[in-house]
């Protein structure tokens, strides 16, 4: 019996990793260090990981996105999709002279492509917080990029980042907390604060935020640490899914107190914009195991403040 199932196993492993590498998946070598895999064929999308230097690459699809001309060749509009990377490369830093890869196929469009936040979208949502349009504006392409890759999709969860992030940041990118004089002060969109944060943060996207924290304010990074910020050191669209502000807002990493309730007051005029309505059931209080200041815990430890004593699983 042991020998039958570790056989069925051994077949199920086996066939798993077939199924990894696409049956049209063409292989090539990146020519470049530190190169930026993106999650979408445009220069404004996220960086979602770096290639520390020429590797070999598997490339299932390619997609027209944003020009890029690479020294010594020929401008190209053609992004190749990397499986295993879940992401996006330009064809020109690939060991080809072509600016369309041959012999691979265009990748699929999105069937129901996302809707982006424009200006006048958080405008009306938000009034005069919004105090610098255009510098608001500006940073809109990265930030509805960087809402994308984090899943925030639906209402609700746009909602509840956004109204986050207009308290954090007024949605401005580049902003530095003021008064703020500490090396890993506040900066960019979710005022990424305390080098236990700039530290995780600069590892996940291979970049020395330690080494340069104003890295974090620039219109390259501010956007994709926010969506880090929201999904990997914290987990905070089901938090939203839930209409549960008053989670978000302790996820987001200070003591409980009247601020709550104006973060909890821009979420509902999010909602309303963005649905017509403000559903009931929104939560806007904490409960007393989120009540402090809890910027420094671990997701881990942050997670571990919702289970109930002797829970298990």
């Amino acid at each position: 019996m042991v020998r039958f199932a570790s056989l069925f196993v051994a077949t199920l492993v086996s066939a798993a990793t077939l199924v990894a590498t696409p049956a049209q998946a063409v292989g090539f070598q990146t020519t470049a260090n530190n190169l930026n895999v993106r999650s979408d064929a445009y220069l404004s999308s996220s960086v979602i990981k770096v290639l520390p230097g020429p590797v070999a690459v598997d490339v299932d699809c390619q997609r027209s996105g944003d020009s890029v001309t690479v020294p010594g060749k020929a401008a190209t509009t053609w992004w190749a999709h990397l499986p295993a990377h879940n992401g996006y490369v330009t064809v020109g830093y690939l060991n080809t002279t072509a600016t369309k890869l041959p012999g691979v196929p265009e990748c699929a469009p999105n069937p129901n492509p996302p809707v982006n936040v424009t200006l006048a979208d958080v405008q009306a949502m938000f009034g005069s917080r919004i105090a610098n349009p255009t510098l608001v504006n500006q940073g809109l392409p990265s930030l509805n990029q960087a809402m994308r890759d984090a899943n925030i999709t639906t209402a609700r969860r746009k909602a509840a980042f956004l109204a986050t992030l207009v308290h954090e940041s007024r949605l401005e990118y580049n902003i530095r907390e003021i008064g703020d004089t500490r090396l890993y002060g506040g900066r960019g969109y979710i005022q990424l604060t305390g080098d236990f944060n700039y530290g995780p943060a600069g590892r996940y996207f291979g970049i020395d935020l330690l080494g340069n924290p104003e890295l974090a304010r620039s219109l390259q990074w501010s956007a994709p640490i926010a969506r880090w910020y929201w999904t990997v050191a914290r987990n905070i669209n089901p938090m939203a899914d839930a209409l549960h502000m008053g989670k978000v807002n302790a996820a987001i990493g200070y003591p409980a107190g009247a601020e709550d309730q104006r973060r909890c007051d821009s979420f509902k005029n999010a909602l309303r914009y963005l649905t017509g309505s403000v559903p009931a059931g929104i939560i806007c209080t904490r409960p007393t195991a989120y009540a402090g200041d809890t910027s420094k815990l671990s997701r881990a430890q942050f997670d571990a403040l919702g289970i109930a004593p002797g829970t298990v699983g």
